[in-house]
């Protein structure tokens, strides 16, 4: 897949997608997805925020974990396979050496209190990553406000009832599409 035209004049090499994606691996402690955003669209200007998304929903339904989608679809999107194999080599270079060494340490000293007490903290803080990038990504649709309840019925389905993911987004996906594809229609 090929970049729009208003985004031609923007098309990464495989270094630089290696780079960004290095630099969001690295800096991406448990809430990676707002660093995507930040680095392709705010730093990067790679992607619009509509464009950021769309793709972010792509990669979200997609099996596998939402970043690593991204990563692939981002990369594959401007380089091809070669540009894939970048994004995604630089996503995971940084967390894998970096989880080994953790991975190790935690091993030796998982019954401290205050290590417990410092993992809760990081929780704490990963959810607030969440919220922003929600709020973020809630602003680039608002001008398709229809889609709203549909996103809510959505989270109220996952998040609250625990209804299976795949099933829920296999129901409530053509019902979004259809409300689009009628609004479409009349505003025509």
């Amino acid at each position: 897949m090929m970049a729009s035209t208003a985004q031609a004049s923007k098309i990464p090499s495989r270094v630089a997608l290696f780079l960004a994606f290095l630099k969001i691996g690295l800096l991406g402690f448990g809430g990676v997805a707002a660093w995507v955003r930040r680095i392709v669209v705010e730093e990067r200007h790679w992607l619009g925020d509509r464009e950021f998304s769309e793709l972010l929903g792509i990669a979200n339904v997609l099996p596998g974990a939402n970043t690593v989608n991204m990563a692939i679809l981002l990369g594959d999107r401007y380089r091809g396979l070669t540009g894939a194999l970048a994004a995604l080599t630089g996503l995971l270079a940084m967390p894998l050496t970096i989880l080994l060494g953790v991975a190790s340490l935690y091993d030796h000293f998982a019954t401290m209190p205050a290590l417990n007490n410092a993992l809760s903290g990081a929780a704490a803080a990963t959810a607030g990553l969440i919220i922003g990038t929600a709020t973020k990504i809630l602003r680039s649709i608002w001008p398709d406000a229809h889609v709203l309840p549909i996103a809510s019925v959505v989270f109220l389905a996952i998040g609250y009832f625990r209804f299976p993911f795949a099933p829920t987004i296999a129901c409530l996906v053509p019902i979004s599409l259809a409300a689009t594809v009628l609004l479409s229609r009349r505003k025509a």
